[in-house]
């Protein structure tokens, strides 16, 4: 998507379990460098009605995600959870002139975000199991037993040419949020 020889951005994905804190922790780091243009926090969208307690989003029905995604208007996307998510590419237009984007990715995604042709940083935001099945419960979203079966499931990270950095997110979410900071300016 982007020219590699004169790419002077970079993609930071941020990945991590259900309950992890990954949107707190991206809000905290857009507040945070918000009079930085270099900086960019693309929308997702989303195949899912947007929701009081649920990330910002825009919402798309199915076939006009399909349709889209057909049509190559994603630089990414990717599916989770009986749902279609992606990042429009003109949402990524500035990272080949030097921004650096910050979105919240499925680990699926990494393989072909590695392949758009710019730098890749992945922010492993990783937190105790007990602590993501009581930040799970207390959304209120689902049972006992959708909680267990969530975080059962395995879900390793694989990077080719990213570089991975992993945060842990068990305290107040201020206390971690310059380590994310200080990752993202780094990428």
């Amino acid at each position: 998507m982007f020219p590699k020889h004169d790419l002077q951005g970079a993609l930071v994905l941020v990945v991590g379990p259900s309950g992890s804190g990954k949107d707190t922790l991206i809000g905290l780091a857009r507040h945070a460098l918000a009079n930085d243009p270099k900086f960019i926090f693309p929308r997702r969208v989303i195949t899912r009605t947007a929701l009081a307690d649920a990330e910002d989003h825009d919402t798309m029905e199915l076939d006009a995600f399909l349709k889209a995604e057909a049509e190559g208007r994603f630089a990414l996307s990717w599916g989770a959870h009986g749902l279609r998510y992606g990042i429009l590419g003109d949402h990524l237009a500035s990272v080949p002139e030097g921004a650096t984007a910050i979105i919240n990715v499925s680990r699926g995604a990494i393989p072909h975000a590695e392949k758009l042709g710019c730098r890749v940083t992945v922010l492993s935001i990783v937190c105790d199991p007990a602590l993501l099945a009581e930040r799970i419960a207390k959304r209120g979203r689902e049972t006992v037993e959708e909680i267990a079966a969530r975080l059962k499931r395995e879900a390793p990270i694989v990077v080719t040419s990213a570089k991975l950095v992993e945060i842990r997110n068990e305290t107040r979410p201020e206390d971690v949020a310059q380590p994310v900071i200080d990752a993202i300016c780094a990428a």
